[in-house]
């Protein structure tokens, strides 16, 4: 469920949770799970603190009318939904995405305007970045993998829109295992990515395997995506001209 305005496409999303009431009811009651863009929209607050004001305002009066709802606060930012998380995960669970795991707010202002790391919700303070890390690497069940890949043509970054998204399908894994392996934590990997999301769904767990090696590579700094010779027709990837330590073996998925 996307509130109204809170991300790219989203304008036909919710302007009212009450409006909908009537379905949350019906999700209570057969188990359905509710996965949510967790922000408020009110031009009065300040971008950076949209999530925790949606959670103080919108999220918990949400849990007490339907404290059976099964809920999950997709790509959480901030320290204020970490904590919010693990003290309702009885019903409620959160995705966490790679490069809120690598960048904070800096990096949308690094030597100029830096559009290639704009994505909502916007990367935070390094407090937010760090509560992050180790929620995703704490083992706790209630976080789990969701990258939130949204690629977005240069011609549509840098322009007047300035498409909220960031490209990491590619090499998400890759990126994951490099925050876990700087945290000390390639052990609670497997659980994060491929466990305690089918369990909160009720899902089997898939019985395919990859293979990740340490094996260092250079990620590009593009993608062309058609056969025209022109400037703005290519997509840049997370992590665009980066080394990152763990490569994907392809060969190897069983």
């Amino acid at each position: 469920m996307y509130p109204a305005n809170s991300t790219t496409n989203s304008s036909a999303g919710v302007t009212k949770l009450e409006n909908i009431y009537y379905l949350f009811e019906t999700m209570e009651e057969i188990g359905l799970p509710l996965l949510i863009h967790g922000e408020v929209t009110d031009p009065d607050v300040d971008v950076f603190d949209r999530e925790a004001v949606f959670i103080e305002r919108h999220l918990n009066p949400l849990l007490e009318k339907f404290p059976s709802m099964r809920v999950v606060l997709e790509h959480i930012t901030t320290e204020e939904a970490v904590q919010y998380i693990q003290e309702n995960q009885a019903n409620l669970a959160a995705t966490i995405t790679p490069h809120h795991l690598h960048i904070n707010r800096n990096a949308l202002f690094l030597e100029g305007l830096r559009s290639d790391f704009y994505c909502l919700p916007v990367a935070k303070r390094e407090n937010h970045r760090l509560a992050l890390r180790r929620a995703a690497t704490s083992g706790e069940p209630c976080f789990f993998l969701g990258t939130d890949s949204a690629p977005h043509i240069r011609e549509f970054k840098e322009s007047s829109c300035g498409c909220a998204g960031i490209f990491n399908a590619m090499n998400a894994i890759e990126s994951y295992a490099q925050a876990f392996d700087e945290e000390g934590a390639l052990d609670k990997l497997e659980s994060f990515a491929s466990e305690f999301g089918p369990a909160f769904y009720g899902l089997p767990v898939n019985e395919k395997r990859i293979t990740l090696i340490r094996k260092p590579h250079i990620v590009p700094s593009r993608f062309e995506i058609s056969n025209k010779d022109t400037s703005e027709n290519y997509i840049v990837p997370f992590h665009a001209g980066e080394k990152l330590n763990w490569s994907f073996e392809p060969s190897n998925v069983n």
